[in-house]
């Protein structure tokens, strides 16, 4: 097993930089998720482990060996690809089995551990099968399976996922959960999906335009964003966003802007003395923003008004779209709730769960102060 280190890595296709000084340490039997949108150097920063793409600058590490100048099959890893990268004309055992038998591994042992891979994924009726006679959800095992029967220090995957239907999806990922339990060795996953990423990471690498911007465990990103880009891109639907002015009242301190003043608990006045009369941005998540009618009673309540804009009913939640003249936002309320579209309602703030960015630190995205 190992751990694998990215140390000052820069990748550079011509004048355009897709990894920006990356360094990361990823823990032996840690399932680390790489995630961000599309184009953010998550991909290439796995295919530069993998060694299908040569660093500009900077070294990659898998155990204690720099593996720079190592051939990709002498790297001790498996990837497992969006595409499958099945051979067509191959039965399921064949495909398994077809790195094994180029290092040539004894017969016997090829199909000691094929059995046991497939045994794990649930697949040994499949094994005289041919891709083409598989689901999408079946040759993503079959793909798993051959990356499990090299037992690699280190697995790889590259989307896995999204060729696969939204309830496939769902079924597959725990099964990929369930399989790093089992294996106890070092996972990394790339996706641009955050679910995906929250519900599966040991921790999570939040990466965008090839800069990592935060990583820590699952809660703590959701928690404690660093930035504004990694508070709206980690959580579904994303944090709401409302461009505002610290402004002080004798001993109250609000944020405000044309539709709202929110009045900010004591407790957070000094993080925000520096900033008054300055603009800022509010952030509060959806499931943060209440119908009255049904709020906890122990949270500390503002409120604010907004017009309905649309509805969508959830079944145990109700996503509420909300309109003021200066912004849209969501919440997500009880479903008892009654609202129509075109209404004019009251809502209540949860003020013991909000974050405040400042632009001023960095006007591209802006950093966190709590």
């Amino acid at each position: 097993m190992a751990g694998v280190i990215y140390d000052h890595v820069v990748k550079k296709f011509g004048d355009f930089t897709a990894i920006q000084d990356l360094n990361l340490d990823v823990k032996d039997k840690e399932f680390l998720v790489l995630v961000g949108p599309s184009g953010c150097g998550k991909t290439t920063a796995l295919r530069c482990l993998a060694g299908l793409e040569e660093i500009t600058e900077g070294q990659v590490i898998i155990g204690d060996r720099v593996v720079n100048d190592v051939a990709p099959k002498d790297r001790d890893i498996a990837m497992v690809f969006q595409s499958y990268a099945l051979y067509p004309h191959m039965t399921v055992f064949d495909n398994m089995a077809f790195g094994l038998k180029l290092r040539k591994v004894p017969k016997a042992e090829i199909e000691k551990r094929v059995m046991e891979a497939a045994r794990t994924l649930g697949i040994e009726s499949l094994l005289k099968r041919k891709p083409r006679e598989l689901s999408g959800g079946q040759r993503q095992r079959v793909a798993v399976g051959r990356a499990i029967v090299r037992e690699p220090k280190v697995f790889l995957f590259d989307e896995p996922l999204s060729n696969l239907d939204a309830k496939l999806r769902v079924q597959t990922r725990a099964e990929i959960s369930k399989l790093h339990q089992r294996l106890q060795t070092t996972f990394i996953y790339v996706t641009h999906d955050q679910t995906e990423a929250m519900t599966m990471a040991t921790r999570i690498a939040v990466m965008n335009k090839g800069i990592l911007q935060q990583l820590d465990t699952p809660q703590n990103l959701y928690d404690k964003p660093n930035n504004l880009f990694v508070a709206g891109f980690i959580g579904s639907p994303a944090m709401n966003f409302f461009n505002m002015k610290v402004v002080r009242e004798g001993a109250e301190m609000f944020v405000q802007n044309n539709d709202h003043k929110i009045k900010i608990p004591a407790e957070k006045h000094a993080a925000l003395a520096n900033l008054v009369g300055l603009d800022v941005i509010f952030g509060i998540r959806p499931e943060d923003i209440h119908n009255p009618d049904f709020a906890p009673a122990s949270i500390i309540g503002e409120a604010i008004e907004a017009k309905v804009d649309v509805t969508e009913l959830m079944g145990n939640e109700i996503f509420v779209y909300l309109m003021s003249s200066d912004t849209s936002f969501v919440a997500r309320v009880d479903p008892r709730s009654r609202y129509k579209v075109g209404e004019n309602i009251k809502l209540l703030l949860n003020m013991g769960n909000f974050h405040i960015f400042d632009p001023s630190r960095n006007p591209e995205n802006p950093v966190a102060i709590f």
